[in-house]
């Protein structure tokens, strides 16, 4: 049976995205989606993005897609200010496909057979999708005390708030294990920083378990090394 993968984010470590492709058995049958932020701080954004497309995936935008198009869309893709040098890096990387690519990749991707919403970061809370601020839906990562979306790290995660249907599958705040809630999943495990690259793997027509047993369609491979400093 044809199956849905969905990855975390890779940041340019296209060797960790073939393993991972490797450790599950991806075949053609299979569908492809990322979390988004395919690029910057690993060392093949150029080689990620051309596999990524080669192999039919499906991808949102990530913050770091976000930062380049503007960047790029102030500067009309000459060299200019509010790029630091790891970014550069990746700019002088990119040719023309890799750009069009970023710039056709949406907010959201839904995928109603699994009851799953793939975005990078998050959503606020009770708000419609089609309402919801886009900085947010790239950047969030928690919850201030007076309820509004945060983009620092903080002691309550919007995941944490948020409360389905559907189920949104998301990346951007990375941490060492998979972030579980009730009506999300984050998988972001932070592969450019040493850590993991993770995905949740499903069955036709199949829907993320419960939280207790959430780990069954998860699966993950170790990075090669650390690229860039957490």
């Amino acid at each position: 049976m044809a199956r849905t993968v969905i990855v975390g984010d890779v940041h340019g470590c296209r060797g960790e995205l073939e393993d991972l492709l490797a450790h599950v058995g991806f075949d053609a049958g299979d569908r492809l989606v990322m979390v988004g932020d395919l690029v910057v701080r690993g060392p093949d954004p150029a080689g990620t993005v051309d596999l990524v497309r080669r192999l039919g995936a499906r991808a949102v935008r990530g913050n770091h897609e976000d930062r380049l198009l503007k960047w790029r869309a102030r500067t009309s893709g000459v060299r200019g200010p509010g790029l630091g040098s790891v970014q550069r890096e990746t700019v002088n990387a990119l040719r023309r496909r890799h750009w069009e690519f970023f710039a056709s990749l949406p907010l959201w991707i839904d995928l109603p057979e699994h009851g799953i919403r793939v975005v990078h970061a998050g959503v606020a809370p009770g708000v419609p999708i089609e309402l919801q601020d886009p900085r947010v839906i790239m950047y969030v990562r928690s919850i201030g005390p007076a309820g509004q979306p945060e983009e620092r790290r903080g002691p309550v995660t919007w995941g944490e708030r948020y409360e389905g249907p559907p189920h949104v599958v998301f990346g951007h705040n990375a941490s060492e294990k998979p972030q579980i809630h009730p009506y999300a999943t984050g998988i972001d495990t932070g592969c450019v920083y040493g850590g993991r690259l993770s995905a949740m793997v499903l069955r036709e027509g199949e829907h993320p378990p419960p939280p207790e047993s959430r780990h069954e369609v998860l699966v993950s491979v170790p990075a090669r090394r650390s690229y860039f400093p957490r």
